[in-house]
């Protein structure tokens, strides 16, 4: 019953971040709530490895984790990258 409780909670947490991902409004949300939803799916393995009796899943999960992490600071280096581009475009543009 407990796990029930904290699956669901969890789902709806991940439910609302994804709405978050598809509504924006700017990029910088979108990254975020992408992070958001990674966090709970470590939370979400964490806890299925808990309430199943498998301490093995910590480690699938802290993986994933590290993934999430590594992902978000690329994409957030690939967004900052773009921007750098186009505000030197804009300013080449206007001499």
């Amino acid at each position: 019953m407990m796990f029930a409780v904290t699956a669901v909670a969890i789902m709806v947490i991940m439910a609302l971040a994804l709405i978050r991902a598809f509504m924006g409004p700017s990029v910088y949300d979108r990254i975020l709530a992408v992070n958001m939803f990674g966090t709970k799916t470590v939370l979400f393995i964490a806890v299925l490895g808990f309430f199943a009796g498998r301490p093995d899943f910590l480690d699938i999960a802290m993986v994933y984790a590290l993934i999430n992490f590594i992902g978000v600071i690329a994409v957030l280096k690939f967004v900052e990258r773009i921007a750098e581009e186009e505000s030197a475009d804009v300013d080449g543009k206007e001499n």
